[in-house]
C-alpha cells in the first residue's frame, strides 16, 4: 500500500504544530502550507528555503509556504461571513486558505487536510457551527481532519479509511491551554510562539487604517489595491496631499530602508541627504499630479512633511536641501515650513 500523506494548514503557532506531530505519530506523511499575506508571514517570503530549515530543525515538520495575496485582498472588500472586532475576516480566511489547499491536493499527491483548530478555542472562528459553515462553503467536508478535537467531532473520511486511528486522536476544547502544553512535552517541542493574534488585521491600531484604506476615504481607488500599497500602509506615517496625493514616510532608518526597497516606477522618493529625517514616498506620484504645476506644488508639500519630521535643526541653521527622484528624473530643493495645523489636516490614520 502507497504511504498516505496529508496536507496540513500550518500557521507556526503551537496549535498547528501538534496537529501536524500527531497525524504524523501515526505514520502519514505530512506536508504543512504556510499561508503568506501581507497581514501575517509575508518576511517568510524573503527566504523560504531557511524558514524551511528552521522548522524541520524545531519541529520535525517539512514547511513549504503560499502566497494567497491577490485572492486575500480582494477578500477584504466583501467578506461573505463578515469581520471579527477588528478589520479580521477570520471565517471568510479561513474558507480561502482550506480552498487553496484542497485545491493543492491533487498537486502534492496528498489525500486530507489537516488543521489545529480546536473547538470552542476562539468565538469566532472555532464555534461548532462555524467550523460547520467553514467546511461547508470551503468544500471540504469530509476530507479535513482536526485532530486536536477529532473525537468530539465527526467521523472523516480519513479515519473511515483508516489512514488514521481515531481513537489515536484528541478531544481538545476550549481556550485552556494545559493539554496542549502537555502534548507539546511529550513531544519534546519546547521552543514555539505564545499564544498571540499574529494577524495584523486584528490589531486594533493598524486594522483601522486598513478599514479606511477599504473605504470611500482610500487615496487609492479601493479596485487598484496591490500588494506594495499595504506594505507601505503598515509603515510609517501617512498624509493625503492637497490634489489626493498619499505619502508615506518612514519613523526610522528600517522604516526608511524598507520604503525605498518598495518605490515603484510611478512613485516618487523623498530623501534629505545631509540631514537625518525621514524617507517618503510618494505613491503614484506620477499620475497622480500630471500637471506641471500641480506636481512642483506636490513636491515643495512633500518637503515641508519631511522637514518637519526630520531632527530638529537649530536656529538660523540653513535648511538643507530635499532630493527627489522619479524614474530617471530627479531634483533638488530648499524646502519650506507649513503650519502645523496644515499639516495635521493633510494626516491620515
Amino acid at each position: 500500500m502507497a504511504a498516505i500523506k496529508a496536507l496540513a494548514l500550518f500557521s507556526g503557532g503551537l496549535d498547528s504544530i501538534l496537529a501536524a506531530r500527531v497525524v504524523m505519530a501515526q505514520g502519514v506523511e505530512v506536508e504543512a502550507v504556510q499561508f503568506v499575506t501581507p497581514f501575517f508571514n509575508y518576511h517568510l517570503l524573503a527566504d523560504p528555503q531557511a524558514h524551511a530549515e528552521r522548522m524541520r530543525r524545531k519541529y520535525g515538520i517539512t514547511v513549504i509556504l503560499e502566497d494567497i495575496s491577490p485572492g486575500y485582498l480582494r477578500l477584504l472588500h466583501a467578506p461573505r461571513h463578515g469581520f471579527g472586532k477588528n478589520f479580521n475576516p477570520c471565517i471568510d480566511c479561513k474558507i480561502l486558505m482550506l480552498s487553496r489547499a484542497k485545491e493543492m491536493l491533487a498537486e502534492r499527491g496528498a489525500s486530507f487536510l489537516v488543521t489545529g483548530e480546536v473547538l470552542g478555542q476562539r468565538p469566532m472562528s472555532q464555534r461548532r457551527d462555524t467550523l460547520n459553515v467553514i467546511e461547508r462553503d470551503s468544500g471540504t467536508r469530509s476530507l479535513l481532519l482536526r485532530p486536536l478535537s477529532a473525537q468530539l467531532l465527526k467521523e472523516t473520511e480519513a479515519e473511515r479509511q483508516g489512514w488514521v486511528d481515531r481513537a489515536r486522536l484528541l478531544r481538545f476544547s476550549g481556550r485552556g491551554r494545559s493539554q496542549q502544553l502537555a502534548l507539546a512535552a511529550q513531544f519534546g517541542i519546547k521552543d514555539f510562539p505564545a499564544p498571540a493574534g499574529g494577524c495584523t488585521l486584528a490589531d486594533p491600531i493598524l486594522s483601522r487604517r486598513i478599514a479606511m484604506f477599504y473605504s470611500a476615504d482610500s487615496p487609492v481607488p479601493v479596485g487598484e489595491i496591490s500588494v506594495t500599497d499595504i506594505r507601505l500602509l503598515l509603515l510609517g506615517r501617512h498624509f493625503r496631499l492637497p490634489g489626493g496625493g498619499w505619502i508615506i514616510l518612514g519613523r526610522d532608518q528600517g522604516e526608511n530602508d524598507a520604503i525605498e526597497k518598495l518605490v515603484g516606477e510611478d512613485d516618487i522618493l523623498f530623501d534629505m541627504e545631509d540631514w537625518p529625517g525621514p524617507t517618503a514616498v510618494l505613491r503614484r506620484g506620477g499620475s497622480c499630479y500630471p500637471e506641471d504645476e500641480a506636481r512642483r506644488a506636490a513636491l515643495h508639500n512633500a518637503g515641508a512633511l519631511l522637514l518637519r519630521y526630520g531632527r530638529p535643526m537649530p536656529q538660523d541653521f540653513a535648511v538643507p536641501p530635499v532630493t527627489w527622484r522619479h524614474g530617471n528624473r530627479s531634483g533638488a530643493f530648499v524646502p519650506s515650513g507649513v503650519a502645523e495645523e496644515v499639516l495635521r489636516g493633510w494626516a491620515l490614520l
